[in-house]
């Protein structure tokens, strides 16, 4: 069945889900796991939509809390593995597009499934920005588990 499973998470209480089951599967089968948090860069342009008048330092702040909240997200996965008794990569990676860095994640990988969470969007939103899981579903080649 499977061999090797990317489990794309980025700390939401559905993303959670996801993890906790996608380790489920992964020890009944077998597989090993990594577990990848993609981190946006900071936006120059939003710094000048909001009218900050230190971008650099915005840009490091940004930076340390991204850094910080994938770090926690993370360690949420490190301690459902062990809990499932699962060995688990633990994975960062920033890009300013999410569904690109976690396809790509799983190609270097070699992974034969990506497993994330549906972050349903509705009405204009869906329509004008779409999801992430939606883009990685369309994009993959690499069969994707989409949990809801």
């Amino acid at each position: 069945m499977f061999k090797s499973i990317l489990i794309a998470t980025d700390g939401s209480e559905l993303s959670d889900k996801a993890v906790r089951d996608t380790l489920a599967l992964a020890r009944t089968v077998g597989a090993k796991t990594t577990a990848v948090t993609v981190m946006t860069p900071y936006s120059v342009m939003e710094g000048y939509r909001q009218h900050v008048s230190d971008i650099t330092a915005a840009m490091e702040l940004h930076k340390v809390q991204a850094m910080g909240h994938a770090g926690q997200v993370l360690h949420k996965v490190e301690q459902a593995a062990q809990a499932a008794g699962v060995v688990c990569d633990l994975v960062r990676v920033e890009h300013e597009r999410p569904w690109e860095a976690i396809i790509e994640a799983a190609r270097a990988r070699g992974c034969d499934l990506i497993a994330m969470a549906s972050h349903g969007r509705s009405g204009m939103q869906a329509l004008l920005v779409g999801s992430e899981t939606q883009k990685v579903l369309t994009h993959s080649k690499t069969p994707v588990l989409v949990y809801r």
